[in-house]
């Protein structure tokens, strides 16, 4: 190998001369020779009229097995900071990522193992994501548990209605973590600025909704006179391919401006609830209902100088609604409409402002939801010391009921792999959907080892 390598030295002067007559510039931070599957790294300067040449004599096996591993370790611990200084949440999770690729072909998988110091079941080994895919030209194929984004909301759910959400935590959690994977098949097609996407889940899920009393974050009936019980579980579809999930999706990427028109029939992934009193009238039941529904949307996003503009619209057909006292729960049409827009001004600051409204048609006499109802969001970021501090606020504002949620974070990168979190989530509501976590304000730390 050692006399190989030296005769390569000796005819690179030679080769790079013979080159110089037939190629005007080549050049490359580093040449790469691969000789019966062994790659030989040379770096060899030609010194003639001010003028470097290089020479690259490179062969590429695309059916070599390529193996890429990565993945973090986290902790998160909270307090309750109104009433007793009580645990909100302890968990620390060790998430690894494996991809294995070779060719056109590849496997992901994503394992995360938790320890919960408050929700003991949640503790243990869990599949993230498992997928086989296939991308080669046009096509992109994808099999197995994966994780679906539709739309261009941030952090609000319009047309992104394939992966459901996992409200353990509510939204006192990662945004990339509440969204869950499901086992789906999924194909997309690109034809030049168009790409054509199909998805189908076999078996629908649906979203996680916490009702351990343990959890600071289960559904509670605060003003409730007679004690009750809520069952989230029996009223969920068979597990039968009848039931299944299945949609597509246009997107267009044009010089300026990205739009997209969806389709898919699905189920109301957040369960209906109706309430009842039980046969002996000393308590009341809760329990839930899923409908077939369809959604059709469309989302657009344009940038326009420092600021980008967001649209997305979704017609819910049949949605299956909350049902009053002792009444059965009822399907109705409804509309939903958003508008967004972030701003760059430049000097590492960013914000961003959403609107969006629900319009729900019918007859809602016997429904206890409101005819209009709105939810706004607005974001506040700006980064520090050479990108290594960041100070962000994020807040849900319910329109209708004139609840909020801000949270409060500030973020610093010791290195590469470890940064460290702090923040406060602030909750305020007399009614609404933030009612019930009025009392649930926290301040919390975090910190994360990436590999």
């Amino acid at each position: 190998m050692n006399l190989l390598r030296l005769c390569m030295l000796l005819l690179v002067p030679m080769l790079s001369a013979q080159a110089s007559a037939q190629i005007d510039t080549l050049q490359t931070e580093s040449d790469t020779i691969v000789c019966e599957d062994t790659i030989i790294s040379l770096e060899n300067t030609v010194a003639g009229s001010e003028e470097v040449l290089e020479e690259t004599f490179e062969t590429t096996d695309d059916n070599a097995l390529q193996v890429q591993v990565k993945g973090f370790l986290d902790t998160y611990h909270a307090v309750r900071t109104e009433g007793k200084a009580d645990w909100m949440a302890s968990r620390t999770r060790a998430r690894g990522e494996l991809k294995l690729e070779k060719g056109a072909a590849s496997l992901f998988v994503s394992l995360n193992a938790i320890y919960n110091g408050i929700l003991k079941e949640r503790k243990g080994m869990e599949l993230r994501e498992a997928y086989l895919a296939y991308a080669k030209g046009n096509l992109d194929l994808r099999v197995g548990r994966q994780i679906v984004v539709w739309g261009v909301a941030d952090a609000l759910r319009l047309t992104d209605c394939v992966s459901p959400f996992d409200y353990t935590e509510f939204l006192a959690q990662d945004y990339d973590d509440i969204r869950m994977p499901v086992n789906a098949l999924r194909a997309k097609y690109t034809m030049g600025a168009v790409t054509l996407e199909a998805v189908c889940n076999p078996v629908a899920d649906f979203f996680i909704l916490p009702t351990d009393e343990r959890n600071p974050w289960a559904i509670r009936l605060s003003s409730s006179p007679l004690p009750y019980t809520i069952d989230l579980e029996s009223g969920k579809p068979e597990k039968r391919l009848k039931n299944m999930e299945f949609g597509g999706r246009i997107t267009v990427n044009l010089s300026g401006v990205d739009f997209s028109v969806s389709a898919l029939r699905t189920w109301n992934k957040l369960p209906a609830l109706r309430m009842g009193m039980t046969t002996d009238g000393k308590s009341l039941h809760i329990d839930e209902r899923y409908k077939r529904m369809t959604m059709l949307g469309a989302d657009c996003s344009l940038p326009i100088g420092q600021f980008v503009i967001r649209a997305e619209i979704a017609k819910y057909l049949d949605e299956a609604q909350n049902a009053a006292m002792g009444c059965e729960v009822e399907c109705r049409n409804a509309l939903n409409a958003l508008i967004g827009i972030d701003w760059y001004p430049g000097n590492d600051w960013n914000a961003s402002l959403q609107y969006c409204h629900k319009y729900t048609s019918g007859n809602l006499e016997r429904l206890p939801i409101y005819r209009h109802a709105g939810i706004a969001t607005a974001r506040l970021a700006k980064e520090l010391l050479q990108n290594t501090l960041k100070l962000s606020t994020f807040a849900y504002v319910d329109v209708t009921n004139g609840g909020i949620f801000n949270r409060f974070s500030a973020s610093y990168s010791l290195n590469d792999q470890i940064e460290l979190t702090a923040g406060y989530d602030y909750f305020h509501a007399d009614k609404g959907k933030f009612q019930m976590y009025s009392k649930n304000s926290e301040a919390w730390v975090k910190m994360k080892y990436s590999f």
